[in-house]
């Protein structure tokens, strides 16, 4: 007497990945929106003000003064001569290169003033003070 085989639902030896795939994306997505939203994490507090907003489609380079009057270009500690070779060589690929200058409202003035002094010696006119409203 031969034996019937059964014909049901047969164990699968392979993993479902839609879930995974699903996740992935959306954090992808998440990341991709709130990535250009994400300031520079050198800590400083702007001085209050009202300004227009920057345009967000330009890029931008980002010279930060500290209280202590350390100069950060992004989140890079560098000297003014060193800050001076980087810009020179940004604005030598980017000749509408732009600038936000974000100082801590404890920085002093003079440090300030030198960024300035320094973005209109290298000829970068297009730039901006960034405060806090």
């Amino acid at each position: 007497m031969p034996r019937r085989q059964r014909r049901g639902c047969k164990p699968q030896a392979e993993m479902n990945l839609t879930p995974l795939m699903d996740l992935t994306f959306i954090l992808l997505i998440t990341f991709i929106i709130t990535f250009p939203l994400i300031e520079n994490g050198i800590p400083i507090k702007l001085p209050q003000g009202k300004s227009k907003p920057i345009d967000a489609s330009q890029t931008s380079v980002s010279v930060t003064i500290d209280k202590e009057g350390r100069f950060y270009i992004g989140d890079l500690t560098v000297t003014i001569d060193e800050l001076r070779d980087e810009l020179q060589k940004r604005k030598e690929a980017d000749a509408d290169l732009r600038v936000i200058i974000r100082g801590d409202v404890s920085a002093l003035y003079g440090s300030v003033a030198e960024v300035a002094k320094l973005l209109s010696a290298l000829g970068i006119k297009n730039t901006s003070l960034a405060l806090q409203e």
